[in-house]
């Protein structure tokens, strides 16, 4: 059995103010650091970088090993007291990001929360302090920022390349991305998260337009979300193409919990103050549901994997909105509020090309010219 043990910390300059989270994944036996994470989230309390900072242990720590026996160490006495379900969850903020611990705990052989003094916990707390500092600088963390005595900090960055211009190292791996067919929720402007919608008899036709322009795309391989629309709409892909679907649960749409099957209005009759939050900071996730942060973090997965299977290659990838809208924000480095000004349509193809050493290069963004009449 795999024992690992996270150490969690969160601050927040000013009480609310800028803050973030640091966390370290450690194999239990030996102490080797497995992860490190950290990240700045706004203006936000102690208590909830204190939360997001166990969110982000627990989450590096089922990327190791999902079944693992976990010890999970913070400063923290309320989140600890919390999880471990000998104090009441009273704060409505704090009750969302306990649920969402919660859910990350499920799974594990077992998880044990420790509280330890602050000196314990030194390494947690310089990786959220070099987030916040990050911040500040208007830079976001990575691994390894740690500026040096007397020195201007600095951020490993990807190269900058321009598009046609200069030479990669290698080819980049094609990506194109098939949003998947109209839904009976598309037309409506409904939240359409995990739930199981099968496309409409327009999606249908739409993905076979969309089908028979990929025919002509040289594509390797095809790769889905396992959600019914869109394993749908890779099959009619895969029919007129004849290449097989390979499923890839992180290339699913966000799911939206309490808000799935509601339009906007709705949402905001009923949780106004939710929606407020969850359109203001995207580590905050829907009632029930996952927060965009989480989404980009799986999402970021997908690409690694599409860069590492298919090097040079092209690939098509049947999606969803979310996933689609944030591999794009993430090629061009832009902020996740980003995501709120890319419109993306059903059955609309866009193209990246992913380099190895890190750049993307965006060739095509929402086309639907296949579409046309129909």
């Amino acid at each position: 059995m795999v024992r690992l043990r996270v150490e969690a910390d969160g601050g927040s300059r000013g009480n609310p103010g800028p803050a973030g989270y640091g966390a370290v994944v450690r194999d239990a036996d030996t102490g080797e650091v497995l992860r490190e994470l950290a990240g700045a989230i706004g203006r936000a309390t102690n208590n909830v970088a204190e939360y997001r900072g166990l969110i982000a242990g627990l989450a590096g720590a089922r990327e190791i090993d999902p079944h693992a026996e976990v010890e999970a160490r913070l400063d923290s006495k309320l989140v600890v007291e919390q999880m471990a379900g000998r104090w009441r969850v009273k704060h409505v903020d704090m009750r969302a990001l306990a649920a969402e611990a919660a859910g990350l705990v499920r799974g594990f052989a077992s998880v044990r929360f420790v509280h330890v003094p602050r000196e314990q916990n030194s390494h947690a707390d310089r990786l959220a302090n070099e987030a916040m500092d990050a911040a500040a600088r208007g830079e976001t963390w990575r691994v390894g920022d740690q500026a040096s005595p007397g020195a201007e900090p600095t951020l490993p960055q990807p190269p900058n390349r321009l598009s046609g211009w200069m030479a990669a190292s290698a080819p980049p791996t094609a990506v194109l991305l098939l949003r998947h067919g109209a839904t009976a929720h598309s037309g409506q402007m409904r939240f359409s998260g995990i739930g199981d919608i099968p496309l409409s008899p327009l999606g249908e036709e739409q993905i076979r337009r969309a089908a028979s322009r990929l025919a002509g795309e040289s594509v390797q391989a095809i790769v889905s979300s396992p959600l019914p629309r869109a394993r749908a709409s890779a099959d009619l892909v895969s029919g007129l193409t004849g290449l097989t679907v390979s499923l890839d649960d992180d290339a699913r749409e966000t799911d939206f919990g309490d808000w799935e099957g509601r339009t906007f209005t709705e949402v905001r009759e009923h949780w106004p103050a939710d929606l407020e939050r969850w359109l203001a900071d995207p580590e905050v996730s829907p009632p029930g549901g996952e927060s965009f942060a989480e989404t980009a973090r799986r999402v970021a997965r997908v690409r690694e994997r599409l860069v590492a299977a298919y090097p040079g290659g092209r690939v098509l990838l049947v999606s969803h909105v979310t996933p689609i809208k944030t591999l794009v924000q993430q090629a061009l480095e832009a902020p996740p509020r980003a995501l709120f000004r890319l419109h993306l349509d059903v059955a609309s193809l866009t193209v990246l090309d992913l380099h190895a050493d890190g750049p993307a290069v965006l060739r095509l963004f929402n086309d639907t010219g296949h579409l046309a009449g129909c």
